[in-house]
């Protein structure tokens, strides 16, 4: 656990230069604006240890994958968004001396996120070998309003010398992916130009063939005055650079302007993004970085009003929620139905920035409660139009029938995950995307969604788990063998609980599905069982029996849900009695002790009680929680949130607190010793979750919205808003009342703690 970065409720901010943080902050500081993202680089040459990263939405690249040996419906690629030509960069020569931190003393360095203006900033004071001084002042942002640009503002100021200062602002397709397989590089040059102050790339990828052109465009000026530059070129394989020369006086500030734009045939005909990216670089230019900035600032405005969370009394946990919310904001904004959200979003390489069940499991809730209905929709159809792909998916494992097992890990619908035990075992997650279907519709009443769309996926996850259930003669019951739940720590187990519970509880909500399209909307229900070839008899015949003979593992004696056959062979040893020294231990066991231990990754029989909590009395959560939880080691970003929200219903504020704090700071104080990877963003949606679902007591119950709020004690009060059905509620507790009040112009009926309630239009119910 690290804890360098400064408490502040609006900003995060890195005081002092320390090399051994500098990937770490990388991640931390990254930026994005849903359509590209880009990593704190630093703009000038750095030959410290750094992960240069700028990341493209859609793109991405089949890297073959690496195994020892094959297996019959085994991935061929693992797809990766890639590492985009590098747009940023300026390399600063000072009388023929290159600026590098890693080479000369650096002070007064504060690098500062502000995460209510969208925009990142960067000050330090670097001496050279020479002795000569200079003070560097650099803004970045990566604009919202127009989600094709960006740019930098790069200021220098001699401090105790008059002499030549040369920039040299380049793009970069000479790049690579840190975790390419076999350090392959995924470009191919398709074009470059360059003229003046103005220069453009245009990359193809291999295989894929996306297309995108960078492009860039500079001004110069001096204290605040533009001066006319005399830029030369500088051309070679996949690089352009434009070098500009000025002497400089002591005292004088020497601002770089760099505009960039980047466009990709994601949105345009290959033969167009190069003028598509004149275009953009054109608005970008033209608007100037004072513009920009300001429409920044009121993009970011505009969300906060909406969506942030207020802490009063607690700046690490104020901060924290904040952060998780930022990253969220900036990597996924919904305009576009074919994108999703990628583990660690735009601030590193690991997880490939593919989709995972983390964007049906823990993203959506918080896009339904903060955005447009349709951000959560879009997400949804993200999986409706791969459902032929996963159908594929589970033809080439054998099933039949127009059986769908949704990938594990995809760009366009394909599994592409390289790891057996998940690949061909972590099934739980065609469950994950189920519920999504069902918690979209709670929360929105977009019933539509199933008749248009969702029965479809339904019945195609269904069929899965009826193929994929075995009948045991021996029990007469039917099992679910050779899986692996959310606790990655086990493998290949049977009977694991929550699979069994989510593929059970999939049965019956198609079967409720199937019902309600046939009631409300007959000629699209034989639309339906025509196009998906249901036999509805017999099918849903094999259904009832499954629901009503599963097998669930289950311990008399404790009284509480076995999360899987054999669990109670294993050495029953808490996670508490480890040893420091050893934690986490993914990054100090072996995996064979792992498998052998009873440590558990992440929420995996807590994961069920989570989401179907309505099944379970609080005497039952609690025993189970008592149970799993101290033999949890959270080594998983997605655990600390579920058990947070867990123990804020069983009334453990203590522990609630504990973990919301583990995850709203799991970045930020990298728990993990992990976060020089990239920041874990679907987690931060997690986040959100143990506060609004957690602390907030949010549910939506009988088509309303339903709160049981309780506070922890290091808390003065805090504030939180949700938009439900059209109406935003503003939810204010502190020790001693909870306010709610409704800022539309609509009544809400709702319940707060088992009492029914209406709050009128922009009144305000006090309890």
């Amino acid at each position: 656990m690290k804890n360098y970065i400064k408490h502040d409720p609006w900003k995060i901010i890195e005081e002092g230069f320390d090399m051994k943080n500098h990937t770490a902050s990388e991640s931390l500081f990254s930026l994005g604006n849903g359509r590209f993202g880009q990593r704190a680089n630093f703009e000038e040459k750095y030959s410290g240890k750094s992960l240069q990263g700028n990341y493209v939405a859609g793109v991405y690249y089949p890297d073959k994958t690496r195994v020892g040996w094959w297996k019959n419906g085994y991935p061929e690629y693992f797809a990766k968004v890639l590492n985009a030509p590098n747009w940023i960069g300026i390399n600063v020569t000072i009388e023929g001396e290159e600026l590098d931190l890693a080479k000369c003393k650096v002070t007064d360095f504060v690098r500062t996120l502000n995460m209510k203006e969208g925009c990142l900033n960067r000050k330090f004071t670097a001496e050279l070998s020479s002795g000569k001084q200079i003070k560097v002042d650099a803004t970045r942002l990566l604009s919202m309003t127009d989600d094709e640009t960006a740019v930098i503002k790069y200021s220098v100021e001699p401090l105790n010398f008059t002499g030549k200062i040369i920039f040299s602002p380049y793009i970069d397709a000479d790049v690579k992916n840190e975790d390419a397989n076999y350090d392959e590089k995924f470009w191919d040059e398709v074009g470059k130009e360059v003229s003046g102050n103005e220069g453009y790339i245009t990359v193809a990828t291999k295989k894929t063939d996306f297309h995108v052109c960078t492009g860039m465009k500079t001004k110069l000026t001096v204290n605040g005055n533009e001066v006319e530059t005399n830029a030369q070129s500088l051309v070679k394989e996949k690089y352009v650079q434009t070098k500009i020369e000025i002497e400089a006086r002591q005292g004088q500030i020497i601002t770089l302007f760099k505009f960039a734009a980047i466009t990709s045939s994601m949105n345009y005909p290959k033969h167009d993004v190069l003028s598509a990216c004149h275009a953009a670089l054109s608005r970008a230019y033209s608007s100037g970085f004072d513009t920009m900035l300001s429409q920044q600032i009121a993009w970011w405005e505009s969300k906060w009003e909406h969506g942030d969370i207020i802490v009063n009394g607690d700046v690490a946990a104020q901060q924290g929620i904040r952060f998780n919310i930022y990253q969220l904001n900036q990597t996924y904004t919904g305009e576009d139905e074919r994108l999703n959200i990628g583990p660690k979003g735009f601030t590193g390489e690991k997880y490939g920035g593919s989709t995972y069940w983390d964007t049906e499991a823990y993203c959506l809730p918080f896009y339904l409660a903060t955005a447009e209905e349709n951000v959560g929709k879009n997400l949804l159809k993200y999986r409706y139009k791969q459902l032929d792909k996963a159908i594929e998916n589970a033809q080439k494992l054998g099933f039949t029938g127009g059986a769908a097992l949704y990938p594990m890990v995809t760009m366009n619908g394909e599994e592409c995950h390289n790891e057996w035990e998940i690949t061909f075992e972590e099934i739980h997650r065609n469950g994950a995307i189920a519920f999504a279907i069902y918690d979209y519709i709670r929360y929105t009443g977009d019933k539509n969604y199933l008749v248009d769309f969702g029965l479809e996926v339904l019945i195609a996850i269904s069929r899965f788990w009826a193929q994929r259930v075995s009948w045991s003669e021996a029990k007469e019951q039917y099992v679910m063998l050779g899986v692996t739940g959310p606790n990655e720590y086990e493998n290949n187990v049977n009977n694991n609980w929550y699979t069994s519970k989510v593929a059970t509880w999939t049965l019956k909500y198609t079967q409720e599905a199937i019902a309600y399209v046939k009631e409300t909307e007959p000629t699209r229900y034989t639309e339906i069982i025509e196009k998906t070839k249901f036999d509805v008899n017999k099918e849903i015949k094999k259904w009832k029996h499954i629901l009503d003979t599963m097998y669930f593992a289950y311990n008399q004696e404790l009284d509480v849900f076995m999360q899987q056959d054999g669990f109670m062979d294993k050495e029953q040893i808490l996670a508490k009695d480890l040893k420091p020294s050893e934690r986490p231990i993914n990054q100090n066991w072996s995996w064979d002790r792992i498998l052998r231990s009873v440590f558990i990754k992440q929420a995996d029989v807590l994961q069920g009680i989570y989401l179907f909590e309505d099944e379970f009395d609080l005497a039952t959560i609690r025993r189970n929680f008592d149970f799993y939880e101290p033999r949890t080691v959270h080594e998983s970003s997605l655990s600390p949130c579920v058990h947070s929200i867990l123990a804020s219903k069983i009334g453990d504020n203590k522990r609630a607190y504990e973990f919301y704090l583990r995850t709203a700071r799991l970045d930020l104080d990298d728990y993990n010793n992990e976060v020089h990877e990239g920041c874990h963003i679907t987690s931060m949606a997690g986040t959100w979750m143990s506060f609004v679902k957690g602390f907030g007591g949010m549910r939506i119950k009988n088509d309303k919205p339903y709160f049981a709020p309780n506070i922890p004690e290091e808390w003065e009060s805090y504030l939180f808003k949700v938009n439900f059905r059209g109406a935003i509620l503003e939810v204010f507790v502190s020790k001693n009342e909870i306010n709610i009040k409704n800022l539309s112009k609509k009544s809400v009926p709702l319940t707060v703690l088992d009492k029914n309630y209406t709050i009128n239009a922009e009144q305000t119910l006090k309890i």
